[in-house]
């Protein structure tokens, strides 16, 4: 957690750190404050850290389930 003041990320759905996304960018430009904005930043790589790191994860799952693996491709022993 990047944030001290953020809730614990894993109990939000995709679409709730998304909707939070979406709200604090919006209110990120209606703020003149530099130091409210730099929290606000925090936030916000927070909550796309946590989303990039749940795509990272399903896309390695889906990976290993389908048994697609792009390395054997490159790699020709012969």
């Amino acid at each position: 957690m990047i944030h001290p003041h953020a809730n614990e990320l894993a109990e939000f759905t995709d679409s709730q750190l998304e909707q939070k996304i979406l709200k604090l960018n919006h209110m990120y430009f209606m703020t003149q404050d530099e130091n409210v904005r730099h929290q606000m930043i925090l936030l916000l790589d927070g909550y796309k850290l946590e989303l990039e790191a749940r795509r990272a994860k399903a896309k390695l799952q889906a990976e290993q389930e389908s048994g697609d693996n792009p390395l054997d491709d490159l790699i020709n022993i012969s």
